[in-house]
């Protein structure tokens, strides 16, 4: 059986607990909650003991078999909690796990915990394995679109009150983070013991906790989301992220849409074009989004303005290259900043 996280209560209230769980996904929060709400589950069963085990590299797989014959001392049912930090669990895990599933023992439940599993990884022998006697727990991050009604939901569950512009608010400044988010909730029940929020407390309370990265500032580039974008390079600023690091991966991504714009201009089909650039399939929507925005003149025109950042950024340009690339970010949004002309003015020093 194969659940997303939001399936797992409904699942656990029916009251039979399945042998073995898998639980695997890139987002802390809701996969601990996951595995949080599974273990409690288990204790109100009986599985009063817990073996915690990590499948580091050299681990002895042979210690699962042998923790799931061995009786417990203080307890007649237990959980094996077996964590997989790579995800691959090798040719010996992998059989070890098609073991233990073909005959899983009733006293014990087997909870893996591994991040995200890549495509090849969920048909392998031993995830299917699991699954037949089992369940597979999928944990997926919440998209952008989904993340205001998700902390709504949050807010409401704590017993706070909050403005759609509140939650906005929140949304936006814990953008993609869902333990600040969580923490950001806790903070307010303590500050405001009355439950109510509106857009001024909420702006004067919440930090801005959002995961600031360069290629999540790429990406809103791409997409033409200046506003993100802007403010994930100020973000990064703010952290304190090399000027260099940021315009390589511009610069990269920019090289990449030159070439594909000139083949598109030779009559090349976008998605042949795509493929031969290496361009990753969830990648592609937001690449044809900018090449459908922006010419090959100004491409050409951002590279420019890259070189210039370069030597700005090694002192040989009088310029702030932070401004700069904020600049450079605006015309990936496609934003009219910047003319041939004034282009030559502004690489003049």
């Amino acid at each position: 059986m194969r659940l997303r996280t939001e399936q797992l209560q409904e699942h656990l209230s029916q009251g039979r607990l399945a042998p073995v769980y898998l639980i695997s996904g890139d987002e802390p929060l809701l996969a601990q909650e996951a595995a949080d709400l599974l273990r409690s589950t288990a204790r109100d069963q009986g599985f009063s003991d817990r073996e915690l085990l990590h499948a580091d590299p050299g681990f002895d797989w042979n210690v699962v078999l042998t923790e799931a014959s061995s009786l417990s001392l203080f307890a007649s049912k237990k959980i094996i909690e077996l964590r997989i930090p790579n995800g691959k669990p090798g040719d010996k895990g992998s059989r070890v796990l098609q073991e233990y599933a073909a005959n899983p023992s009733p006293d014990n439940l087997l909870l893996v915990v591994t991040p995200k599993l890549d495509g090849s990884a969920t048909r392998s022998k031993w995830v299917k394995s699991i699954e037949s006697c089992g369940v597979f727990v999928q944990v997926w991050p919440v998209p952008p679109s989904q993340l205001p009604a998700w902390i709504a939901r949050r807010l409401k569950d704590a017993g706070i009150r909050a403005s759609r512009q509140a939650v906005d608010i929140l949304a936006d400044r814990v953008e993609g983070n869902l333990l600040a988010a969580v923490q950001e909730i806790e903070k307010l029940k303590l500050l405001l013991p009355d439950g109510d929020v509106d857009a001024t407390t909420m702006s004067t309370v919440v930090a801005d906790s959002a995961r600031y990265n360069v290629f999540a500032l790429v990406d809103k580039a791409l997409e033409g989301d200046a506003q993100g974008a802007c403010r994930h390079l100020r973000g990064l600023r703010d952290e304190g992220s090399e000027a260099t690091v940021i315009l390589w991966a511009l610069a990269r991504e920019l090289r990449t849409l030159i070439k594909a714009r000139e083949r598109l201009e030779e009559g090349d089909h976008m998605d042949w074009v795509l493929k031969k650039l290496g361009v990753w399939e969830k990648r592609k929507r937001p690449v044809k989004m900018v090449l459908k925005r922006l010419s090959l003149n100004q491409l050409k025109l951002m590279l420019r303005l890259a070189g210039g950042i370069d030597r700005a950024i090694k002192g040989m340009r009088r310029a702030n290259p932070w401004d700069d690339l904020n600049t450079l970010i605006l015309m990936f949004c496609g934003s009219p900043v910047l003319t041939p002309a004034s282009l030559r003015l502004a690489l003049k020093d």
